[in-house]
């Protein structure tokens, strides 16, 4: 397997894990596996759905997470952002989440292969809000490169 065998590989490979555990959380649980949801259920924030197949996905993509550190050489990002800025950025996507009844993963992936209306719209929000963030804050404030 060559270089760019190898670059595309690894995404492909997540995004096809992704999909298929949303497809078992759907039939399994009866849920759209959002992360947010999901985190909420584990934390007993929301008693809407069962904790234990929550808990289950939650320690599932921590422990992915772990063995694809421990299995890909990745570069170590570099944190430009203040701490009080990030801070802010997360409580933002944090009510943008509640606001929109759902993240990226469960619009996005979830909502999307069902044909949600919805979440058609909210992950066509959530792109243009990305692109419209990187276009100001790489060519109208300067920030990042």
């Amino acid at each position: 397997m060559n270089a760019l065998e190898l670059h595309w590989g690894w995404p492909v490979a997540g995004g096809l894990m992704i999909g298929i555990a949303a497809a078992i959380y759907l039939v399994g649980a009866g849920r759209v596996m959002g992360v947010t949801g999901l985190l909420a259920r584990a934390g007993g924030l929301d008693r809407s759905g069962p904790l234990l197949p929550a808990a289950l996905a939650i320690v599932g993509m921590l422990g992915g997470a772990l063995l694809a550190a421990l299995l890909i050489r990745m570069p170590t990002p570099d944190i430009t952002g203040s701490w009080p800025l990030l801070l802010i950025g997360g409580l933002l996507v944090g009510y943008g989440t509640r606001l929109g009844s759902g993240c990226t993963s469960g619009h996005g992936v979830c909502g999307l292969a069902r044909l949600s209306k919805r979440s058609i719209v909210a992950t066509l929000v959530f792109m243009a809000t990305a692109a419209l963030t990187v276009f100001v804050m790489r060519h109208l404030v300067g920030a990042g490169a």
